[in-house]
């Protein structure tokens, strides 16, 4: 402490000020000369201990922030006192609750870019192998042409599935980075189940299902139409797949004060219960899931929803039905 030249200056100024008061009152008398020199003295001494004191707390402050730095957040150095020293504790462990969170938030984000690298290995590896075996087999000059036709057929549905799966994961990472700016405009329910429709009108037809819509036509939301186009177009695929041939799936909607619902059920074999809340985690496959099936195509279509102040709900009882609705405002 004494090494500090500001403590040397104050001490240097007290000091003078002391000797200056005791010959001021020496003048007077030795007995006032000698009161003042005592007095001044032990303001002296009493500015030193409380200096000293504040030296040692700010000495364990500072063994505090470098535990903190070192990753240590166990630390508790809250007081209930009133002072300067008290409120820079309480700062100290705001921003130490705080650096805690983010720690734990940073552990869990590299957990889960850890599983999803491991997930998306694991989706590209089957595909990937799949092609090497049949680009070996096309390698053989002997192989048949109907073979040869077969395993090239084979190949490209291969690639188009990574193509997808790519994608995909390109448009959830934008989602979950939030760079999408989703826009804001009025969506007609029936024109986006119309455009919704489209690319499954043929397995529709081949499969010889059949779609009821009903709902009101004016029934409308604030939405980005592309992003919650690829979302309807995801869960519509989830129900057409588990449709059975001349099966029904229902396509409802409807708007209220509050929101606009959009129902779509079908009556093919269900959810199980036990894998009903890992529904739309990404890389999740049900029990019924196809083998064709990534598990990525509910989990976006629930990210776009829920990015634009939605929700999506399944529930499975006689068949599946997906209810999705669009807050007027966010509640």
């Amino acid at each position: 402490m004494f090494r500090n030249k500001e403590i040397q200056a104050f001490i240097l100024m007290m000091c003078s000020i002391s000797v200056v008061a005791t010959i001021a009152a020496a003048f007077f008398s030795y007995a006032s000369a000698w009161i003042v020199f005592v007095t001044t003295a032990l303001l002296i001494i009493c500015s030193l201990v409380f200096t000293r004191w504040r030296y040692r707390e700010i000495a364990k402050l500072s063994g505090y922030l470098r535990k903190i730095s070192s990753g240590d957040y166990s630390l508790d150095v809250r007081d209930n006192h009133e002072g300067e020293l008290s409120i820079l504790k309480n700062d100290m462990y705001k921003v130490t609750l705080m650096l805690s969170e983010q720690s734990s938030l940073l552990r869990q984000d590299k957990i889960q870019l850890t599983n999803a690298i491991s997930d998306i290995s694991h989706q590209l590896k089957t595909p990937l192998t799949s092609m090497m075996v049949m680009s070996d087999l096309l390698s053989d000059d002997e192989l048949p042409k109907e073979k040869r036709i077969e395993f090239t057929h084979h190949i490209q549905v291969q690639l188009e599935r990574i193509e997808w799966l790519v994608s995909a994961l390109l448009k959830l990472s934008k989602i979950d980075a939030g760079t999408v700016q989703f826009k804001k405009e009025p969506i007609l329910v029936k024109d986006i189940i119309k455009k919704a429709l489209e690319p499954f009108l043929i397995p529709i037809d081949i499969k010889q299902q059949e779609v009821k819509i009903d709902g009101d036509e004016n029934a409308s939301f604030l939405g980005d139409f592309h992003w919650t186009l690829e979302a309807f177009v995801n869960v519509i695929k989830n129900c057409i797949e588990h449709t059975p041939e001349r099966g029904t799936f229902h396509i409802s909607f409807s708007e209220n004060a509050l929101f606009t619902e959009i129902t779509i059920t079908d009556n093919g074999k269900g959810i199980p219960r036990e894998d009903l809340p890992y529904i739309f985690q990404r890389f999740y496959k049900g029990k019924n899931a196809s083998e064709e099936s990534v598990g990525i195509g509910l989990a976006m279509a629930h990210s776009i929803i829920t990015s634009q102040n939605g929700d999506i709900a399944v529930t499975s009882e006689k068949g599946t039905q997906f209810r999705m609705k669009f807050y007027k405002q966010i509640i």
